[in-house]
């Protein structure tokens, strides 16, 4: 049986999650930049499930990608493998973001490639359905990111208690501007340690890789960095609390996600 609230909260972390060192524009080759966190879920108290995020950088370009899974005992009635994957333009802009959602029975596996942006041109943009067999062409009047790129970016950007951030997210075959308010800053405790922290809230419009159930509230560092250490929502029952275990800075660039 689906069950929203139980997803949303498995799925938060994809999106939320950021890197937390500068933008890396320009990567050396001999030294490939990588960074892993991982986070734990947890539902009623219970623990529920577990996301890693990973980005690696050359002079390929960046990837982010991100995995969430479902807990052990939930898995035995209701298995969780969600993955994305969003690859960048030296700009922070997004080249291809894919979706790939395993919720029991269900799947979605969607595919988005943004053509190079040409000054004074439209950006072509090519949304594939995998499953579906459905593929659609769009043209963007304005530069977009992608779900994942989207936070990613949000990064650099200057964040100041009391004023909103926008970003234009394409997700879905829509184009999005999103508001993320910055409410307040506050000092919390979770597993990787205790952080001064900036309380944000996004108010998001579609879909992204997550059901879009109840208010969140995420808490990043207070510096330079902006790591994601813990954030919230609520569901139809009880209320989602995921937190960060882990930040590793010395990650290969070739990681591979597993269990």
């Amino acid at each position: 049986m689906r069950n929203p609230g139980f997803i949303t909260g498995l799925l938060l972390i994809a999106i939320l999650s950021v890197p937390a060192v500068p933008f890396p524009h320009q990567a050396d080759a001999a030294q490939p930049a990588g960074t892993r966190f991982v986070y734990y879920i947890y539902w009623a108290g219970i623990r529920a499930g577990r996301a890693v995020l990973e980005y690696t950088a050359s002079p390929q370009g960046t990837v982010v990608r991100t995995r969430a899974t479902s807990a052990a005992f939930i898995s035995l009635f209701y298995k969780v493998d969600d993955r994305a994957q969003s690859t960048l333009y030296p700009d922070g802009y997004p080249a291809n973001y894919t979706l790939n959602i395993r919720e029991g029975t269900h799947r979605r596996y969607r595919i988005t490639d943004f053509a190079p942006r040409v000054q004074g041109k439209p950006q072509k943009v090519i949304f594939n359905n995998v499953l579906e067999g459905e593929t659609v062409e769009f043209e963007l009047e304005k530069p977009a990111h992608d779900p994942l790129s989207a936070f990613y970016a949000m990064t650099g950007r200057d964040i100041r208690v009391g004023q909103s951030i926008y970003i234009d997210i394409f997700d879905n075959e829509k184009l999005w501007n999103t508001e993320v308010r910055v409410l307040r800053k506050e000092r919390v405790r979770v597993p990787a340690g205790e952080f001064s922290t900036i309380v944000i809230k996004p108010l998001l419009k579609s879909e992204g890789i997550f059901l879009r159930k109840g208010e969140m509230h995420i808490w990043l560092t207070d510096d330079d960095r902006r790591m994601p250490v813990m954030f919230t929502s609520k569901a139809k029952i009880g209320k989602f609390r995921v937190v960060l275990v882990e930040a590793d800075y010395r990650a290969a660039a070739g990681y591979a996600f597993s269990e």
